[in-house]
Parts: structure tokens; sequence; C-alpha cells
């Protein structure tokens, strides 16, 4: 079989190899010997695997830390107010109460808190969680995502690829490191012409000969493509207007406006592409003010500008929400947009994909219509079993993860939150209480309607993948 042409760091990768062609290479070592980011070593790492040319094994280690040392929950304060009506309860505990409710610690009758039971480490799972964490312990990948989503922890993470040449391999990493590829295999360049050099410099060979596709298969529409339109379709039919934004833009609006404190984990370099510059202009003078009040008022920190100020490739399609209500206050508003993370790429996750959000802000909507609205959008979508789950994200609550039933696997999978945005997120915007709010995924719901195994598949743009779309 003819091969496929080679990028600059799929053959920087391999004329390192060819220095030891038996050895296994770590990702680190590439980042030394050619001079590449650890981005650029690992994707090429990866496409040379998909030629044949190289094999990988992945090894992830993670690592918990508590955001202080003396960390403490929320929930912990409750003691104070056992014996309570709930309207005494001050609101930033009161949300509290219900997880208590949860593990049998704590009821209420009548409008009056009472607690059973003092919250310690045998009794309550995310306080055992912490102690694990002081502990040097081992967690359960459900008690770090539960301290990292309160944000009580940063979770950080560890990848390490190491790859080992195939026999083809080992034969194309020969062949490159005698420079029989030096002068650009596979691309003829306005100097090798002008030079004369192309005479005698080696391509790469391109197959011009492929099978024939059908007359009536040409022009086939891309499920992404589809998918959004629908999309679109299911909300302008129900009477929702839709938000548009650009894919850079300030913390501010990103996670400031949206109740994200400055030092929340997701806000890391680990999680989020920041650029190299900072915003020039000027916030909002009052909503800066509101926003900075509320911070330092709920999260007991003194809030910056300057962290607010940095720009980044945005995170969520939250993002428009927060502008949209800003401006119009209420309404129905939904977007399907491109967001960006600072992530490892797998079978199930990208660095850059889409997200689908939605909001309702009007006096009489409830969380009732927030489970009525998913059920009969994920209904037209094509799905029929649809079940939710508490959750807790920062800017909302009560908060909701909404899981389908997928049958081939027979198992429930998770494509996204919801909730109802707190106070802290809607009283500095000016909009008027409550706002219902979700954010849910595209490719994960669309690889279980068209039968696919890897998210990666919808950015390959074969034949088979498009000829999927009949059958959607």
């Amino acid at each position: 079989m003819m091969q496929e042409p080679l990028s600059s760091n799929e053959k920087a990768i391999l004329k390192a190899m060819a220095s030891n062609p038996s050895k296994s290479w770590v990702d680190e070592e590439f980042v030394e010997a050619t001079g590449l980011s650890m981005d650029g070593v690992r994707r090429g790492i990866y496409f040379l695997s998909e030629k044949g040319l190289l094999t990988f094994t992945s090894d992830k280690s993670m690592r918990v830390e508590l955001i202080s040392p003396d960390v403490h929950l929320e929930e912990e304060k409750l003691v104070n107010y056992s014996g309570k009506a709930m309207k005494d309860i001050p609101a930033d505990l009161r949300s509290f109460v219900g997880k208590l409710k949860e593990a049998g610690l704590a009821k209420v009758e009548k409008g009056v808190f009472t607690l059973e039971a003092e919250p310690t480490t045998s009794n309550y799972k995310l306080l055992a969680a912490i102690e694990r964490v002081r502990e040097g312990k081992a967690l359960s990948e459900e008690e770090r995502h539960a301290l990292e989503k309160r944000g009580l922890a940063k979770v950080s993470s560890k990848l390490k690829l190491s790859a080992t040449l195939t026999e083809k391999g080992k034969q194309v990493a020969e062949e490159l490191s005698k420079g029989a590829s030096s002068e650009g295999l596979g691309k003829l360049t306005r100097e090798l012409i002008e030079s004369g050099a192309w005479k005698k410099a080696r391509f790469q060979p391109y197959l011009v000969k492929a099978e024939d596709i059908p007359a009536e298969s040409s022009g086939l529409e891309h499920p992404l493509a589809r998918a959004i339109e629908k999309i679109r379709q299911i909300f302008l039919s129900m009477g929702f207007r839709e938000m548009a934004g650009s894919y850079v833009e300030e913390s501010f609006w990103v996670f400031d406006a949206l109740f994200q404190p400055q030092d929340h984990p997701s806000r890391e370099l680990a999680d989020t592409f920041f650029l190299p510059f900072s915003y020039e202009g000027t916030f909002p003078k009052e909503l800066e003010e509101k926003i900075k009040a509320v911070h330092e008022k709920g999260w007991h920190y003194v809030w910056s500008e300057k962290e607010a100020r940095k720009m980044v490739l945005r995170t969520h399609t939250t993002v428009l929400s927060a502008r949209t209500l800003y401006k119009y206050k209420r309404g129905k508003f939904f977007s399907v947009g491109r967001v960006f993370r600072n992530e490892a790429t797998d079978y199930k996750h990208l660095a850059e994909f889409y997200q689908v959000e939605g909001i309702i802000a009007d006096k009489r909507v409830n969380f009732a219509n927030l489970l009525g609205m998913l059920k009969v959008f994920y209904k037209r979508m094509g799905f029929e079993k649809i079940r939710f789950r508490p959750s807790f994200f920062p800017y909302t609550e009560p908060s909701l993860e909404i899981e389908v039933w997928y049958e081939p696997k027979k198992e429930w999978v998770e494509l996204g939150g919801a909730g109802i945005f707190r106070p802290e997120v809607v009283e500095p915007l000016g909009a008027e209480y409550p706002v219902l709010a979700w954010g849910l995924s595209l490719e994960r719901p669309l690889m279980m309607l068209l039968g696919r195994k890897d998210i990666r598949d919808f950015y390959t743009n074969t034949y088979d993948l498009l000829d999927s779309v009949k059958k959607w």
C-alpha cells in the first residue's frame, strides 16, 4: 500500500526514533529531541499510529490538591441552624440543606430545619474524601469529580505517551534519517523549481486512482451540519431567539459574570486556552462594581480586575447567555457554537467541540418547566429514555445532569448539565429571576444516534461518515 504523506512534525518524530529504532520513546524525550511542543508531539504520535508507523500506550495519573489546607464544607455551618426556620437560614447556606437530607442527616418539617446527626468523615462522603486527600490516599473518580465541582480541590492529570516503531515505521524512519526526504517530501515549492533542485529531490507518490463514488452519493451533507440545523429548527419552532458571539472572550464574561471564583481550577492553563494579551477596553462600570461585590461577599477574597481582563478562547457558550441577559433581561435564547478546552483528545473527548446553550428568563418559569423543556428537546432529537440526576455547577442551583439510555451498551450516558442561575449571576446582570439554563453536548449524542464509536470521526470527513447521515 502506498505510504500516506507525512507532516513536518511526524517526520521530526520519526527521525528522532531512527537513532534508536527498537527503543520505546516517551513523549518528553521527543520534546527534547525535536524541539516540538508537547501538544505537537502527541498529535504527531497519534497520526503516525493511524498510518501504521508506530504503536503507543498512554498512562494517566491524577493528582488532587485541596484549595486550602483548612477547607471546610458549607454543610458544616448548618450545625448552628438546627431547629431554625428555613427562612432564617442565610440564602448561601439554604441550598445545602438538601444535600444533608439526601445523606439522611437532616430533615425539614413544617418549614423547620432539624439536624439529626452532624456530618463527619464516617457519615458524609465529601468530608471523607477531603480527609483522604489530607492523608495522601487515592480517591475514586467520583470523589475527585465531587471535590472539583464544589471548588474544594484542584484536580490535575499527567498524561504520558510511550511510542514504539512498527517494522514499517522502522523502514520509513531509516529512510528519513538518510536524508531521502529532506527536500520537503510530497511538497513542491517555488524555491525548488527556481533552483532546479526539484530534479534531484525525492517526492512522496500520490494515489490518484480511487474507487468511484456513486453519483447519487455526491454532495453528501455532513452530520454535524445536519445536527446543528435540526437543533436550530427545534428551538426556533419553540419560540427561541438565536445568540452568537466571538470565540475570543474576556475572563470577565466567561468566568466572573457567572460567579466562578478567580481561583477556580478550570481557569488554570490545564483547562483553558489563555491568549498572550489582555483586554484593554472598559467594562460597564456599574456591572463591574456589582460583580466585584458579589464575588468578594460570596467567595471571601479580593477580586482582581487584572485577572478579569485575561483573554481566553471561550470554554463554554454560557458566556453568550451572560451577555444576552445583561442586554435583554428577559426572553428565550439559544446557541450552537464551538468551545475550546485544553485537554487530551480520545475517543470521547475533543479539545474543540460544539455546545448547545439555552436560557429562559421569565418570572413565570420554574424547575419543572426546565425538566419539561429538556425532555421535549431530546425526544425531538430521537431519544426516548431520558432521566435527570442532581449535580453541582458554580453558577446554577439547583443543578442537574441529563442522561439518555444508550441501548447498544445498555447504559445511561450523560449529555449535558442544566439548572437555574444563582441570584449571584442574574442580579448583577439586572435580569429577572429565575433564569433556566442548560449546556448540552452535540458530538456525543450524535455518536449515539449514528452508531459511531469515536468522536474524532466527525472531523475525518470520510465517505463512510457522510453516508451515515442517510441512516439518521
